[in-house]
This record gives structure tokens, C-alpha cells and sequence, in this order.
């Protein structure tokens, strides 16, 4: 196996390219939590890369091992990822209206539900195994790696922009990071049915 450009730029813009719905997410919880230290965005990306890391990577070992069953589990993807982020979103949506007009009072999203976001934003990027299935396992390794921290620096800019976005928007910040997590996970399930 090369580890020429071409796998780095492709492994580049696959962790763009999968970075995106995490990078909304973070955009989310940043306007919820407007003065979120960098410790703490550290371990939100770092979360978030996590699950980006491990999820093409867990999708590679499927394509190289378990191929029939990861098949059937792939059309199950887009309902997880609905369910999930519809949830998380539907309470920051009811919390933000129930609170409207109030004071807002900020809460920081509990590890749980970090951990939540962090498989519903990255349960699709399973099926980057089977655009990596043709590398060495060290190749996926890297390559997965690499999507790992493109993640991370992505999810962090996502969280410092929300954050001075929800300094801005003040009270209505929870509302459209719920409808964003919404919006996210009925574009994953629409996308899914073309």
C-alpha cells in the first residue's frame, strides 16, 4: 500500500466530509453554552472524534469480517441516527421554548448525552469501511486517524463559532440548536431513502 498524497487528500476530505453533521452538533452546543472553557471543547471534539475514528474504522473490520451481517445493520442507520438526534434535539427544543422569556440558564450537555451525539452524528461514516476495505489494516488505522483529527479541529471551530453565536442570540440559542439536531437527523434519514 501507497501512503502517497492521494491517501492523505482522500483521507483528508473524508473526514470533512464526515465531519460535517458533528460540526452542526458542536455548532449546537456552543450556542447553549456561550462560556464553555476550552477544556471542555476539548472534550467535546475530542469526543466527537472519537466516534469518527472509530466508526470506519469498526465498519472496515465488518466489510473484512463480518460483511452479511454489517449489510443488514447498514439499513438501520438512518433510523438510529433519526431517533437519536430527534430525541436529543426535541428537548432542547421543548427546554428552550418552556424557558422562553426567562433568564436563560445555561447547562452544559451532560456526558451522556455527548456520548449520544457522538454516535448519532458518526453511526453513517460505518460505511466508510467499505471505501477503505481495500486498504492494509495499518492503512484503514491511519486513514481513520486521519479522519479523527480533521474531526476534532472542525467540532472545535463548530463550538467557538457557536458559542459567539449564542452570546448573540441569547435566549433563542437552545431553540435553534435543537431544530438544527433535528434538521440533521431528518437529512440523514431523507438522504437515506434516494
Amino acid at each position: 500500500m501507497l501512503y502517497n498524497f492521494t491517501f492523505f487528500f482522500n483521507s483528508i476530505l473524508l473526514g470533512i466530509g464526515l465531519a460535517m453533521d458533528a460540526f452542526s452538533v458542536s455548532l449546537a452546543n456552543g450556542m447553549n453554552e456561550p462560556k464553555m472553557k476550552k477544556t471542555r471543547m476539548g472534550l467535546i471534539s475530542g469526543i466527537f472524534s472519537l466516534f469518527q475514528f472509530a466508526m470506519p474504522l469498526i465498519g472496515y473490520i465488518c466489510v473484512s469480517t463480518i460483511a452479511q451481517c454489517f449489510k443488514e445493520f447498514q439499513k438501520l442507520i438512518p433510523y438510529i441516527a433519526l431517533i437519536l438526534l430527534c430525541y436529543i434535539g426535541g428537548k432542547m427544543l421543548f427546554e428552550g421554548i418552556k424557558n422562553r422569556g426567562e433568564e436563560a440558564k445555561k447547562e452544559s450537555v451532560s456526558f451522556v448525552s455527548l456520548i449520544v451525539q457522538g454516535i448519532a452524528t458518526s453511526i453513517d461514516a460505518l460505511s466508510v469501511g467499505l471505501t477503505i476495505a481495500d486498504y492494509n489494516f495499518l492503512g484503514a488505522l491511519l486513514s481513520c486517524f486521519i479522519i479523527g483529527v480533521v474531526t476534532f479541529f472542525i467540532c472545535f471551530a463548530g463550538i467557538y463559532i457557536g458559542k459567539k453565536a449564542g452570546v448573540v442570540l441569547s435566549g433563542k440559542a437552545e431553540i435553534l440548536g435543537g431544530a438544527i439536531l433535528i434538521f440533521i437527523g431528518l437529512e440523514i434519514f431523507i438522504k437515506s431513502l434516494f
